[in-house]
């Protein structure tokens, strides 16, 4: 048993309800975790959010279908709605403390990994915050939106993947722009939230109660973040988001020529529908777009990190399906080709280059 009260037998049963997308017997173990005295955080942060990292594990693997993991997922946002409703029921003795401030939490625009947010949310609460969740993909104006109504004393937005950075400076710009400080969590903003800074965020925490920390020894919050985006950056990230149509073209086109066999491959899409892009212009665009996205990105905040770890993950993807993964390398050349007259893109096309032939021979294409 660790120090929070939860037993390894709690975890591996949490574990295999997940597993059997079972909602009710994982409702009713996190919750009868909370009624015997262990804390509501201590079940969010090392029953639930631990469970759900091996839940996407498992998928990357490939041992689990995209529906196994959408199920569990669900029983898992189900499980933090149980355990937030238990937490509550035990604290009406102590109702009249006040709020110790508002906080407005939000994934960033076009995120719809919404869990992590949610643990966020009722671990807040739990901490005695007054919060208010807008769900997944906010847009900057529904940010602003809500700033303007209901003028919450920080913001916290939540990213897990990194192609959604750009979309993440416009959130965190309309913030500073309205006042109100920014916080930031999740992977997507890079190690120790390296990425967050970059786009002007206050302050990053890499987890629900590094964030409440946080907040608490530094309320209340202030402006302090500021963007070192460059305008050079932003005109070439602009740039290939006008020719992003004429690019996925070539990939498809490029893919097709080299590795025909690929077609009809299912993608690391999270259910997306979409494929390797051998045999349909919709199946190729869906996936090889994120390959577009990410080399985006990697532009946007200058840092060709976010396009090598993209490629780092499909080549797991794809190695766990023994599928050939050689088109990773063929693709980064025809983006240099088509490339050629963008400085910032063919410098994080030649670190991509760079990192799949070094990384690992296989991926010369033969």
């Amino acid at each position: 048993m660790s120090d929070s009260g939860i037993t390894d037998a709690a975890r591996a049963g949490f574990d295999a309800c997940l597993a059997d997308a079972d909602e009710e017997a994982a409702v009713e173990l996190a919750t009868g975790l909370v009624a015997s005295g262990v804390s509501a955080e201590d079940v969010l942060l090392q029953l639930v959010a631990p469970a759900q990292v091996r839940v996407g594990k498992r998928w990357e693997s490939g041992e689990w279908s995209v529906a196994q993991e959408h199920a569990a997922t669900h029983v898992s946002r189900r499980t933090v709605d149980g355990i937030a409703s238990a937490a509550r029921e035990i604290a009406r003795s102590r109702a009249g403390a006040g709020s110790r401030g508002q906080v407005l939490v939000a994934c960033s625009d076009g995120e719809w990994h919404i869990l992590p947010a949610d643990i966020l949310t009722e671990v807040l609460r739990l901490r005695g915050f007054d919060v208010r969740s807008l769900g997944g993909s906010v847009s900057p104006h529904g940010i602003l939106s809500d700033v303007h109504q209901n003028g919450p004393d920080v913001v916290a937005v939540s990213c897990t993947l990194p192609w959604n950075l750009p979309l993440a400076y416009r959130q965190i710009e309309i913030c500073r722009w309205a006042g109100v400080p920014v916080i930031t969590g999740g992977t997507g903003f890079g190690p120790g939230g390296t990425w967050a800074y970059t786009l002007g965020a206050d302050m990053y925490a890499a987890d629900a109660r590094g964030a409440a920390e946080t907040l608490l020894r530094g309320w209340p919050p202030v402006l302090r973040g500021e963007s070192s985006v460059q305008a050079d950056a932003v005109e070439a990230y602009a740039m290939l988001v006008r020719q992003r149509p004429g690019l996925l073209e070539h990939l498809t086109s490029a893919l097709r020529d080299v590795c025909p066999n690929l077609g009809g491959r299912p993608g690391p899409e999270h259910g997306s529908g979409t494929g390797t892009g051998g045999t349909g212009h919709e199946e190729g665009t869906g996936f090889l777009g994120r390959l577009l996205d990410s080399l985006a990105a990697a532009v946007f905040v200058d840092d060709e990190r976010v396009f090598t770890g993209h490629l780092a993950f499909v080549r797991t993807y794809f190695s766990a399906r023994s599928a050939d993964s050689r088109w990773l390398l063929v693709m980064v050349d025809a983006l240099a080709d088509r490339l050629s007259e963008s400085p910032r893109a063919l410098d994080k096309l030649s670190a991509a280059r760079r990192f799949l032939v070094e990384g690992d021979g296989s991926h010369r294409p033969g």
